[in-house]
């Protein structure tokens, strides 16, 4: 099968991956402009054109996907199928129509849980125990197709954003060749509609949602801390500076914050971590980052910086 892969982030690269690897014929790549990154703002490309490119795959990357330019370059691909996986574009309904079959779309979660841009993210910061990856058959509506496979993924207690991704990515890949081969063999795919009234969404993250709030609950930040990997990172301030917590553990001792502040250190321990009391449980921080700073262990960080019991992060 002839297909145009639409996709940027490292989310994306199993798919692509096992694309290049299959009976398929991959015709061009599709991605976002190189962006500047990193402290020294160099211009770096997409991780999905690095691939790409080591297989000699041409690889487009339009500003806008939409526009006539674009729309008009599709065409001249005569693709049978679109495959989006993290592209970080609206394809609208000039784009959707274009492949001879249909325009697939691999999501990382069990649709329509968790519609949006952040589904991984959100999935950690509310605690959930189970994920998965819908692929669903494409239209203008953002993540509303008809559902054409799934697959759940357990969340196990320890997972951040970061270890989630890379299990759904891994889940996905395999489940979208399985889709292909599928619609290429028997050319019968059962699509299944959405339930909107079940539908919840996963808006994209903004560097204020990783303030932490010490007056919520321990297993609430420890949620944060994992769900918020790698950006914008959960964060509080000491001295002044922002503070980012990496690693964390929650207490879930049946402990309010009664004649402490929350946010008060009420203990440090070595080769443990530093204890801070919530407004239920206390928090360990076992890494974190001073800004501009590298990522130390608790042990390091006392070592350079001034910190004892009652210090009261904000």
């Amino acid at each position: 099968m002839n297909i145009v892969f639409f996709g940027t982030s490292e989310f994306a690269i199993p798919a692509l991956r096992e694309l290049l690897n299959s009976r398929h014929k991959v015709l061009a790549v599709v991605t976002q402009p190189d962006r500047k990154k990193g402290r020294k703002l160099r211009v770096s490309p997409p991780p999905t054109k690095v691939l790409a490119l080591t297989q000699n795959i041409f690889v487009y990357q339009p500003k806008d996907i939409s526009s006539r330019e674009s729309v008009a370059y599709l065409k001249k691909l005569n693709a049978d199928m679109f495959i989006v996986v993290s592209f970080g574009q609206i394809l609208k309904k000039e784009v959707i129509s274009i492949p001879k079959l249909f325009c697939v779309n691999l999501h990382g979660s069990l649709l329509p849980k968790y519609r949006g841009a952040a589904p991984t993210n959100w999935a950690i910061i509310n605690g959930d125990k189970l994920s998965g990856i819908s692929i669903i058959k494409m239209n203008e509506k953002m993540d509303e197709g008809d559902i054409i496979l799934k697959k759940e993924v357990v969340i196990d207690d320890e997972d951040t954003n970061i270890t989630l991704s890379e299990k759904l990515s891994e889940v996905g890949a395999n489940a979208l060749l399985e889709v292909i081969d599928l619609t290429e063999i028997k050319r019968d795919i059962t699509f299944v509609k959405q339930d909107n009234a079940q539908a919840t969404y996963a808006p994209k993250l903004k560097k204020e949602d990783g303030l932490i709030d010490w007056n919520e609950s321990a297993t609430k930040i420890h949620n944060k801390v994992r769900g918020l990997l790698p950006w914008p990172g959960a964060y509080t301030h000491y001295e002044g500076k922002v503070l980012k917590v990496l690693q964390t553990e929650a207490l879930n001792s049946a402990t309010a914050a009664k004649g402490i502040t929350t946010g008060e250190v009420v203990d440090i321990i070595k080769n443990i971590g530093i204890i801070v009391r919530t407004s239920w449980g206390d928090l360990v921080i076992k890494y974190l980052q001073l800004e501009a700073k590298k990522i130390l262990d608790v042990d390091s960080f006392i070592r350079g910086h001034r910190i004892e019991r009652g210090y009261i992060f904000k």
